[in-house]
């Protein structure tokens, strides 16, 4: 809040959307082509964009980076994350209940890869990791 004028400057959490496209005990991760956190593995996802609802976001986030198209999808939850002095992520993790397509990589993705829940890489965002848990149940 500036003393003199009272203008308030709010500083929100960036919403963001991810994905886990599951086939039976494995799921689909996509190698990080970009920073933060190049060459990591994650989930399929990103930053919702201006007018796009959360269900939009994750459907062309998923299309961009996979090529997929997602059939029905479920909200898994919803969960915060704070990475250095600047940026609090407000994550929805989804998981597809179905999609079509055969994977690929492409946006922001270098590769895409089918990994055993039992034997997962280290992921980029430890949101990612919660995302996944809640899925496993």
């Amino acid at each position: 809040v500036c003393g003199s004028c009272g203008f308030v400057v709010y500083v929100n959490p960036y919403p963001a959307a991810c994905i886990v496209v599951r086939e039976k005990d494995r799921i689909l991760l996509t190698k990080r082509s970009i920073e933060p956190m190049f060459g990591e593995w994650c989930l399929p996802g990103g930053f919702i964009e201006w007018g796009e609802s959360p269900d939009e976001a994750i459907r062309r986030e998923l299309e961009e980076e996979t090529g997929l198209t997602a059939g029905g999808i479920e909200l898994v939850g919803a969960y915060s994350s704070i990475s250095g002095a600047c940026r609090h992520v407000l994550l929805l993790g989804y998981l597809a209940r179905g999609w079509s397509g055969n994977p690929r990589a492409g946006d922001d993705a270098s590769e895409v890869a089918w990994y055993d829940l039992d034997n997962l890489p280290h992921l980029a965002f430890a949101t990612h990791d919660r995302v996944v848990a809640d899925v496993r149940g």
